[in-house]
């Protein structure tokens, strides 16, 4: 992290049905590493099954240390980065003792020496009474992770349209807010708005990182961005193709922001 900015890049990666899941890991393995300039490394939601395969998420569960874990946390220590790996379908313990086990959509980070350094589980399923709202169980807390210099805020694709979570991301010290996922293109627009406004509204940046392609016959928005405190947008990409997105955050300007235009400061609700 050179003079105290953030080089972040986005890996639009692809989840192709006649893909296997193992060849998908080394394949996004291999791309993480390539990215030795960067400081901080960005992967979709459910890269590994696809997050409209819902007929995969049950075979394709794993626990927090399963092959994916792994393979990421192998990837960031060879690549020196910080790793946000994306979210993988967690097969966990039931809360509660035992009791048989339940399915989270879960994001991994990892320090640059390999260690995870925070798994969060996604707070609002989409679905509608359908697909993951029926499948997977719902998270309970928000999650930050502190990088040397910036502390991330944590969240997943859905809970892009509640700003309360990203409110209280902020208010627990996140200055750029990670929002892997798998949005579809038919709401490619709200992807695009929503990712602004959460940017414009916490002062914060905002790294919207999207898969490319197809999801179990679903096509995906792509359109990954980097979009900085006061809305603008540093990088994004123009389509669904598969690419990475790099941009420079720089903390001192998130307080910049913060200090020449304190909205913040005049909230009612709390």
């Amino acid at each position: 992290m050179d003079g105290g900015t953030v080089r972040a890049s986005l890996i639009q990666i692809g989840v192709d049905g006649d893909e296997t899941v193992e060849a998908r890991r080394l394949r996004a393995a291999s791309l993480v590493r390539e990215q030795t300039a960067s400081d901080l490394v960005v992967l979709p939601e459910l890269w590994t099954v696809g997050a409209f395969a819902f007929d995969s998420f049950e075979s394709g569960a794993e626990p927090l240390d399963g092959p994916t874990a792994r393979v990421m946390s192998e990837a960031a220590r060879e690549a020196r980065v910080w790793l946000h790996a994306g979210s993988v379908v967690e097969r966990a313990e039931r809360p509660g003792g035992p009791g048989g086990t339940a399915l989270y959509n879960t994001s991994l980070v990892f320090s640059p020496d390999g260690e995870r350094a925070a798994a969060y589980r996604k707070i609002h399923r989409f679905g509608f009474d359908r697909g993951e709202a029926t499948l997977m169980s719902a998270g309970a807390e928000p999650v930050t992770v502190a990088l040397p210099g910036i502390t991330l805020g944590l969240a997943t694709c859905y809970d892009l349209r509640f700003p309360e979570l990203f409110r209280a991301l902020t208010d627990a010290g996140a200055r750029a807010l990670v929002v892997p996922a798998g949005w579809p293109a038919r709401r490619a627009s709200h992807w695009s708005l929503l990712a602004r406004a959460r940017a414009v509204e916490n002062q914060a940046y905002v790294l919207a990182c999207g898969t490319a392609g197809t999801h179990a016959g679903v096509p995906q928005a792509g359109r990954s961005a980097i979009i900085d405190p006061w809305g603008e947008t540093l990088a994004e990409a123009p389509d669904a193709g598969e690419r990475v997105v790099t941009a420079e955050l720089d903390p001192a300007y998130v307080d910049k922001v913060r200090q020449d235009f304190p909205v913040l400061r005049d909230r009612v609700l709390r």
